[in-house]
């Protein structure tokens, strides 16, 4: 545990139920019996009973209160323990923030982001801020002098916390959250729920990186906690990771809501017309040096405004313990490997490129998606029938992917890169179907040295040849090839805290 150095830790009775409760940041305020959940405030050295806290919701996250890591911060790695946590509920799920004390007395807050996490401390705008509706999603706005993307306003409430918070909004009570987004990856979080509202800034982290001791072990999870009974069949429901906000029952394919947990009502709507994925979900397979496990599959479909042609593609969710969430997305113009991106792009709307992390890209469709069916877990509730604005955008050299995708109250943007479909393959240990996942790949065109000079002559007379074949058809419409494009792992929810 990380020692602060600073202060001493203060411990009283609570007025309760007599048990002790600790406070270990002078920054906090309130605290929640671990005993029997009171929250009690603390003025000075008494406590104060504010009545009862209801329990956090098990999610079987790796991370635990008193788990403590590593963080660089400002040219220095500090140690931090994990004192404390809060769980929201918002109109697309609900997220969970960590309190971290740090060694030099300060806390910070360790939140979900998209099945990652980011780390982000107090900050001031400088500024007396407006009120949240001002704040219109996909617009910009300067932030010292910083051009910031609004990701996200979103309505929430605090639905339950343990161990000690230097906040508390009132329980139940509707407030806005904000979230700024920067070309440069920062996050920019607004809290609407206090008098001033709270200001945290930060980046995404890794929990690899942060040097974790303390997280649970994962063979130690109860499985019984998180299995059911389907409310349209009845069959068991098992459901395996720790962030599910929506799964399919596997009897009857019934997309199930989790979003407000297992001991609240669940909702669900039947599924026809299933679609039997390639990979099948609980597959692992190696990228970016590390396992990764399909975990959600789910089928989608476009249409470009004005256009009556539909086009569709697939989406396999990928989980890795450490590292979150991955998009393998199957188009038929070939696979990519993606994931939400941080930070938003440099994009005006309705402009025809973006620019990410220095790299430019043009934009290649723009289009109406659709959810059609999804299979297994997902970390933000899932809705057949869910609706999202689309752009793709593709890297002027390069495989790299962009797309930007807009719900009613958040705008996503993720990031990748075109893959072989022989090395999706390979990554399954599925090299015997390899035929099965080859697509209209530009492997070898977009490599540009593998083609000779007779291979570039060839395909010019071939080219010609049609030309004036076609030329000669009198009366065709001719016609043409839609690709698919796809969301390269864009999804309708999204945002900094789903």
């Amino acid at each position: 545990m990380a020692d602060s150095g600073t202060q001493r830790t203060y411990r009283a009775p609570c007025p309760g139920c007599g048990a002790p409760v600790e406070f270990k940041s002078a920054q906090s305020t309130h605290a929640i019996c671990a005993y029997c959940h009171s929250t009690v405030v603390r003025s000075g050295e008494v406590l104060q009973r504010l009545g009862r806290m209801a329990e956090v919701f098990d999610d079987h996250s790796p991370l635990q209160l008193m788990a403590s890591g590593r963080i660089a911060l400002d040219g220095q790695t500090l140690p931090f323990t994990l004192i404390g946590r809060l769980q929201y509920q918002g109109e697309e799920g609900r997220w969970t923030e960590w309190v971290a004390f740090l060694q030099d007395g300060s806390t910070a807050t360790l939140s979900e982001d998209n099945g990652a996490y980011v780390f982000t401390r107090p900050a001031t705008l400088g500024r007396e801020l407006p009120e949240a509706e001002r704040f219109r999603v996909g617009m910009t706005t300067a932030v010292a002098g910083q051009p910031f993307s609004v990701a996200a306003n979103v309505r929430a409430q605090l639905v339950a916390a343990e161990g000690e918070v230097p906040k508390l909004p009132p329980l139940g009570t509707p407030f806005q959250v904000v979230e700024l987004r920067s070309a440069d990856g920062e996050v920019l979080s607004i809290d609407y729920g206090t008098q001033p509202p709270q200001v945290q800034r930060g980046r995404a982290v890794r929990l690899e990186d942060l040097q974790f001791q303390g997280l649970k072990d994962e063979s130690a999870k109860e499985e019984k906690g998180r299995q059911f009974s389907c409310p349209h069949c009845g069959a068991p429901v098992q459901v395996q990771l720790s962030s599910t906000k929506s799964c399919t029952c596997p009897s009857c394919h019934s997309l199930i809501d989790l979003s407000a947990g297992l001991g609240g009502e669940l909702r669900h709507a039947a599924q026809y017309e299933p679609v039997q994925p390639l990979i099948p979900l609980g597959s692992v397979g190696q990228f970016e040096g590390a396992p990764w496990q399909v975990v959600g599959f789910q089928h989608r479909t476009g249409v470009e405004p004005g256009d009556d042609e539909h086009f569709g593609w697939e989406e396999y969710l990928l989980y890795h313990r450490q590292r979150g969430f991955l998009f393998l997305v199957d188009a038929s113009d070939g696979w990519s490997l993606v994931r939400p991106a941080t930070g938003a792009p440099q994009h005006k709307p309705g402009a025809p490129t973006a620019t990410y992390l220095g790299t430019q890209y043009r934009l290649t469709s723009t289009y109406q998606a659709e959810t059609n069916y999804v299979a297994g877990e997902f970390y933000w509730p899932v809705e057949r029938g869910q609706k999202t604005s689309n752009s793709d955008f593709a890297a002027v050299n390069g495989k790299g992917l962009l797309s930007r995708e807009q719900s009613r109250s958040e705008v996503t943007w993720s990031h990748g890169q075109r893959m072989d479909s022989s090395a999706v393959a390979q990554a399954f240990k599925l090299g015997d179907k390899a035929a099965l996942f080859r697509r209209q790949d530009a492997g070898p065109v977009a490599a540009g040295s593998g083609i000779g000079c007779g291979t570039v002559i060839v395909i010019l007379i071939v080219l010609i040849i049609l030309l004036v074949l076609m030329s000669n058809c009198s009366g065709s419409s001719g016609g043409y090839y839609r690709s698919s494009g796809g969301s390269f792992g864009g999804y309708s929810t999204g945002g900094g805290h789903k």
